[in-house]
């Protein structure tokens, strides 16, 4: 591999297995999140549960709908972080109820900056597969699979939704259109929504902290926005890499960083 894609890799690997946005809120919060989480009601999974599934069902139908430009263009990541932070600052002012509401704009506003992000690294954002990428990112903000001690945490991700990804793409591909019903989709939004369930309770929970309000809501909110542009710029750097490289050799090349790295799991 050329000297400086490897440099990139190295970056990506960095970004990619990088501590949690668990860990990273600790020092917002000042104090585990495990013990921010004891704060919230007992509905709050459900809460949480539903709205994620509601965000990313609406990053499916706005990533296939409305992406369609390929060109280069530097990520414009603090425009939307600004936005992002400041839909988090709803959400810390109204607290668990206004979830229902901020999420699903702070995850199409986090999905616009992602597609920024793939465009800069040559993604074909006018192909499914190239928009259910960027929607792949709100996957990848969480910690390891549990089941899967093998794999880094990104690439135990990746295979995970192989599968569901493939089927997405090819069903929307074949129709034309997206079917929010069709068991494909409803498939492949439960998987991403069950990791990106994860974060979100996390920043629900930190927000629950009592001295916590709209500031350091939208602060929280900037954290989470932050995790997943960071996510997004290792993801699309690997997939450039592939195209030209294969995905065998990239995957071995990245295996092998993290292992020198002491990366392997999160």
């Amino acid at each position: 591999m050329d000297p400086v894609d490897l440099t990139s890799l190295e970056s990506a690997v960095g970004a990619l297995e990088s501590p949690t946005f668990a860990a990273r809120l600790v020092n917002l919060v000042g104090m585990p999140i495990e013990a921010a989480t004891k704060l919230l009601p007992a509905r709050a999974g459900a809460i949480v549960s539903r709205a994620t599934t509601v965000a990313v069902r609406k990053a499916v139908v706005a990533a296939v709908s409305t992406m369609g430009a390929t060109h280069r263009r530097a990520p414009s990541k603090w425009l939307h972080r600004a936005a992002a932070a400041g839909s988090g600052g709803v959400g810390g002012f109204f607290g668990l109820p206004g979830l229902a509401v901020e999420l699903p704009i702070s995850t199409v506003i986090m999905l616009r900056a992602i597609a920024d992000i793939a465009r800069s690294e040559g993604e074909d954002i006018g192909s499914v597969a190239g928009q259910l990428a960027c929607v792949q990112v709100f996957a990848l903000g969480g910690p390891a699979p549990a089941d899967d001690a093998a794999e880094t945490a990104y690439y135990a991700v990746r295979i995970g939704l192989a599968k569901a990804l493939t089927e997405a793409a090819e069903y929307i591909t074949t129709r034309g259109v997206v079917d929010e019903g069709a068991p494909v989709l409803i498939r492949l939004i439960a998987r991403i929504a069950a990791r990106f369930d994860v974060v979100v309770g996390e920043k629900v929970a930190a927000q629950a902290v009592p001295v916590i309000g709209a500031a350091s809501g939208a602060a929280i909110n900037l954290l989470f926005v932050s995790t997943f542009q960071k996510a997004a710029a290792g993801h699309f750097t690997v997939r450039r890499l592939e195209r030209t490289y294969g995905a065998d050799v990239v995957k071995s090349e990245y295996e092998a960083i993290a292992k020198r790295t002491g990366v392997r799991k999160r």
